[in-house]
């Protein structure tokens, strides 16, 4: 097999993980130690996944060549292998080495996010970790770790919602593997997960979930209209369009209750009351939800996010990557579709401070176009 520009010989990657492992460790070990010991078993358990995962990394190149790798295995790796090449190429993401082996995980998702609020308010509670700074979810690679620590904090008082993730970034700390929980999607969310993951390669901002989650979220959504349109497959573009212009139904929905409810806890009332308006609001919430569905059938799909027993935490996990998408969408726009100078304008914006960084991500906001994509 020909070996691309991608594709660095394996002693070196060996060599190059060995060190950021060791190096990784040790800020883990560190932080841990510094920390309170009843922080310890959390990082220990961060290490050990993190390993795990690299104990099981199979190099693509090798399976793509294995007879015996399934059929079906090889045609999704290769189709990866080209989604990367996409990126770098078109997109001007930063691949490295990310992407280039496979590790078959034994269960849906590779980690489980925690995330929590106070009971009357929709600001998280943030945990904060060595390079990465503050975030707004704690993940566990175990789910009953992941439920464990949700049932301590909603003893706690505290709204929890944990949600399952199919992938994650290690932000250059190691080259990421492609994880058979990957595997669950189609091909067209298959290739906007990679440009997503790839996008906190170039970007990332400590503290702020929002931004980065954002940035990420608008960074897929052009990628993939550019790889569809690129593929020139307009069916399943448009199949794609259907599924983006329902999933803004939802978030659209979502963003209007959670203003109910930030003006609801904002007032003077007693608890109790609170309590009673909370849940009348997330009633209506489910019942206008239905009345949707009713309108635009394929928005069942999202049947079990509504099923479930709603709470502050859950609306929260959808905002922190949403919140400012509609803002990258105008600042592409304003560049012209030119990749270059948004992702300029997006670092340049990433300097300010978090509140004038805001203050103008919200002018965006009021200014943004509908959808960048076509009707």
């Amino acid at each position: 097999m020909t070996v691309t520009k991608d594709q660095k010989p394996e002693a070196s990657s060996q060599r190059r993980a060995v060190r950021r492992t060791s190096k990784l460790m040790f800020v883990l070990l560190f932080a841990a130690a510094c920390l309170q010991c009843r922080s310890l078993p959390y990082y220990t358990q961060a290490i050990d996944g993190q390993m795990d995962i690299l104990r099981k990394r199979q190099p693509i190149s090798k399976l793509v060549e294995d007879p015996d790798t399934p059929a079906e295995l090889r045609q999704k790796l290769k189709f990866i292998l080209a989604v990367r090449t996409f990126a770098e190429n078109n997109l001007q993401l930063t691949v490295k080495d990310n992407y280039l082996s496979y590790v078959a995980l034994d269960r849906p998702y590779v980690v489980w996010n925690v995330f929590a609020t106070p009971e009357f308010s929709l600001i998280p509670k943030t945990w904060c970790f060595p390079v990465v700074g503050c975030v707004s979810y704690r993940g566990y690679f175990d789910e009953e770790d992941a439920r464990r620590f949700g049932g301590s904090l909603t003893q706690g008082g505290y709204d929890v919602f944990i949600g399952g993730a199919i992938a994650y970034s290690t932000l250059g700390w190691f080259d990421d593997p492609v994880l058979s929980t990957f595997f669950f999607l189609g091909e067209p969310d298959i290739a906007a997960l990679i440009f997503h993951e790839l996008a906190h390669g170039i970007l990332y901002v400590k503290d702020d979930t929002a931004f980065n989650e954002s940035f990420a979220t608008a960074v897929e959504q052009e990628g993939l209209r550019r790889w569809q349109a690129a593929a020139n497959d307009p069916e399943g573009y448009q199949d794609w369009l259907r599924k983006h212009r329902q999933h803004r139904m939802f978030t659209t929905l979502i963003s209007k209750y959670r203003t109910q409810l930030e003006a609801l806890y904002e007032t003077e009332l007693p608890m109790s009351a609170k309590r009673q308006q909370k849940a009348a609001v997330f009633n209506q919430m489910r019942t206008e939800f239905s009345n949707l569905k009713a309108d635009h059938g394929a928005m069942a799909a999202y049947d079990a996010w509504f099923n479930r027993p709603i709470n502050n935490a859950q609306l929260i996990s959808v905002s922190s990557y949403y919140d400012w998408v509609p803002a990258f969408n105008r600042m592409l726009n304003d560049s012209g579709g030119d990749l270059t100078k948004f992702y300029q304008k997006c670092r340049d914006l990433a300097e300010n401070e978090p509140s004038e960084r805001h203050r103008i991500l919200k002018g965006y906001v009021q200014n943004a176009p509908e959808d960048r994509n076509p009707k």
